[in-house]
Order: C-alpha cells, then structure tokens, then sequence
C-alpha cells in the first residue's frame, strides 16, 4: 500500500500534515476498490492530487452555479441552487445530483447525500467516495493495467493516462499537473 512519505514524493505540494492526516483513509479504502497495485495506486494519486488541488480542497473551487440547469447530472432547472448544492465534492468531485444519490446508495445504503452533500467534504468520505467513483463509476483500474504504450482507438488516440483523465474530467484540464504527478509516481511506485 501507499505511505505518508510516498505520497508526498508524487505529490510535493501537498501539505505534509493533510498527507499524514489522509494516509489512514487511503489504506482503510484503496484496497476495498482495488486500487493495489503500484501501476493503479500512482494513477489513482496522480488524478487525486490534481482533483483536489494537492489534496488542499474536497470541494470545487468554483460556485457551481453554472450546473443549475445541467439536467444530464439531475438537477432540476426549476429548483434554483441545485448546482451549487451538488457541485464537485471529494478527492474526485462528485459532481450533480444523480451522482451525489448514486454515492449515497454505495457508501451509506441510504440518499443522505442529497440533504446533506456536504459529507463529501470530510477526509474519510471524500476518500472513500474517490475510490467507489474510481473502481465502480468508471473502472479505472481496468484502463490502469494497459500498457503504457496503450492508445485508445478513436479518432482522439488518447493514451492510457489521458483517456483516465478525460473519464474523471471530462476533457484534459489540468493534463500537465496530473502527468507530472503520473511520472513521479512510476518512479516513487516503481513501475
């Protein structure tokens, strides 16, 4: 598994005690999703690290207003507020409210996300949440354990580290940080 010391030589910006604080979440969840090999553990820190500004922030900088009327994540254009009540939240945001109900279900058996998407903020549950999102959402480890040299067939021909961050991004924001990251972790994680 990942230590204190390993991930703050991937991640050198982030602050030692939010490291020391974190490394327990990490080890208590990382193997439940699998993340357990060096390949799947220095993908999943590299993305984490950029996610949540060098593990600085579990929720998105930005208001989230500009999600009010994004009825592809279920909010409710007619309920004012839904985007910035379920704006990115977590080491990988969990964005909308279809993914914050979904992510309720798998971490409590329950909706209590929708009432109080505010839980993601804590260490624990935004851990918990990035790796539930990692394995089950989008089942990263599977495109972790190509090859480097893997490309994606397509008219993009994204590599296998660009296409894990199109899968939690969207797009490539924030592609330089997150593969500086990538690199330093396969000498960290030796592999």
């Amino acid at each position: 598994m990942i230590t204190t010391i390993q991930i703050r030589s991937i991640l050198p910006a982030a602050n030692p005690v939010r490291v020391a604080t974190l490394e327990p979440y990490f080890q208590k969840y990382m193997p439940i999703y699998r993340i357990d090999t060096p390949v799947r553990i220095g993908a999943f820190i590299a993305q984490v690290g950029h996610e949540s500004d060098n593990l600085r922030s579990f929720v998105e900088y930005a208001s989230g207003d500009e999600y009010d009327t994004r009825t592809d994540l279920g909010n409710t254009p007619e309920k004012d507020g839904d985007g910035r009540r379920y704006k990115g939240r977590g080491l990988i945001q969990i964005t909308g409210k279809y993914m914050y109900h979904a992510c309720s279900m798998a971490l409590y058996g329950d909706d209590r996300l929708i009432e109080h998407p505010e839980l993601l903020e804590q260490y624990e549950d935004g851990v918990h949440s990035a790796c539930w999102f990692w394995e089950k959402v989008k089942d990263l480890n599977k495109i972790a354990d190509m090859p480097e040299t893997w490309i994606k067939p397509g008219k993009h021909g994204y590599t296998k580290f660009q296409w894990i961050t199109v899968l939690i991004n969207g797009g490539l924001n924030g592609y330089a940080e997150r593969l500086s990251n990538y690199n330093r972790a396969k000498k960290v994680l030796n592999f």
